[in-house]
């Protein structure tokens, strides 16, 4: 697993949304910067507490100009299924064929309880409006992830 590092050019894609329609990385950039955070499964308990802070703390990401989007391989009936179930008020991007985590080198080997597998790893870039990873976020508690990434926009 190659994960991009601040400073590369991030990989340009388009996803489904949870209402299957087409979004953009481009066109998000448009708006401001986005955080992109890669979750192995929606509904899942630590992948849901993460979505619940970042939900519960869009003001302060809107603060900095930032715009999250997350992304899973889950298809988009079940990104529709986890966004009504939460409320939450970002965008859940569906990645099923995996591509653009791997672009982003964000899937690889895991192991979990003895058992090895290829999966995605939970790991959030920041991207600036010209296209550039700002930074990666991959030493977090799912709990605390959107507190790193607040404290880190406060510190820039």
């Amino acid at each position: 697993m190659n994960t991009l590092k601040a400073g590369d050019k991030a990989p340009q894609f388009t996803l489904l949304d949870a209402n299957e329609q087409s979004v953009a990385l481009a066109d998000l950039l448009k708006k401001g910067r986005v955080l992109v955070y890669f979750y192995p499964k929606a509904m899942t308990p630590g992948c849901t507490v993460q979505a619940q802070q970042l939900r519960d703390h869009q003001q302060q990401l809107r603060e900095h100009n930032v715009q999250v989007v997350g992304i899973s391989t889950d298809e988009p009936k079940r990104l529709a299924k986890f966004t009504e179930r939460d409320q939450l008020n970002f965008t859940l991007l569906s990645d099923v064929d995996h591509q653009v985590a791997e672009a982003f080198g964000v899937w690889g080997l895991k192991k979990f309880m003895g058992r090895e597998y290829d999966g995605l790893h939970r790991i959030s870039f920041l991207i600036n409006q010209d296209g550039n990873i700002a930074h990666v976020f991959d030493k977090f508690k799912t709990k605390d992830h959107h507190q790193v990434v607040l404290d880190y926009l406060a510190d820039a």
